[in-house]
C-alpha cells in the first residue's frame, strides 16, 4: 500500500511541475518557435538581415519587439514594435552573467550558466532564482522551467 501511494504521489508531483514553453528552431522557415505547455505556437523570432536584428512575432505575426546589437554601448538594444526603448541586455564579465535592465537602467534580471546542471538559471533583482534554461538532447531545443 506504501509503494501505491509512493508511486501516485510521484506522478501527481511531476504533472504538476511542468515547463512554461519550449523553444525550437525550424530549418523550413528559418526562425526559433515558442510552443506553449500543451504544444500550440504562441510565436517566433526571425533575424532581419536587412536591418541586422532579431525580430519577435505573436502566433498570428504581428511584430512584439526587437533586438540589435549596440556596437557603441556594447550592449543588446531591445525595442518594441513602434521602436521605442524597452530596455537593454548586457554582460558582466566580473559576475560571469548576462543582465537584463528596462528602459530606467534598472535591472530586470540576471541570467548565469550553471556548469553543474548544466543550464542558464534566471534570477530576479533579489537574487531569488526564477526559472531556468535546459537543452532537451532528444528533442534539440531549449525548455524554460520556472520555479
Amino acid at each position: 500500500m506504501k509503494t501505491l501511494f509512493t508511486i501516485v504521489l510521484l506522478c501527481i508531483s511531476t504533472l504538476l511541475w511542468g515547463q512554461n514553453y519550449t523553444q525550437k528552431y525550424n530549418e523550413l522557415y528559418d526562425r526559433t518557435e515558442f510552443y506553449n505547455s500543451y504544444g500550440n505556437l504562441i510565436g517566433y523570432a526571425k533575424y532581419n538581415s536587412l536591418y541586422d536584428r532579431l525580430e519577435y512575432y505573436n502566433a498570428n505575426g504581428d511584430l512584439l519587439k526587437t533586438e540589435q546589437y549596440n556596437s557603441l554601448y556594447n550592449r543588446k538594444d531591445i525595442k518594441d514594435q513602434y521602436g521605442n526603448q524597452q530596455g537593454y541586455e548586457k554582460r558582466n564579465n566580473l559576475y560571469n552573467q548576462n543582465e537584463e535592465y528596462d528602459s530606467y537602467g534598472n535591472v530586470k534580471y540576471k541570467k548565469k550558466w550553471n556548469d553543474l546542471y548544466q543550464r542558464y538559471e534566471i534570477y530576479d533583482t533579489y537574487g531569488n532564482m526564477v526559472g531556468y534554461y535546459k537543452w532537451n538532447e532528444l528533442y534539440r531545443r531549449w525548455e524554460f522551467i520556472s520555479k
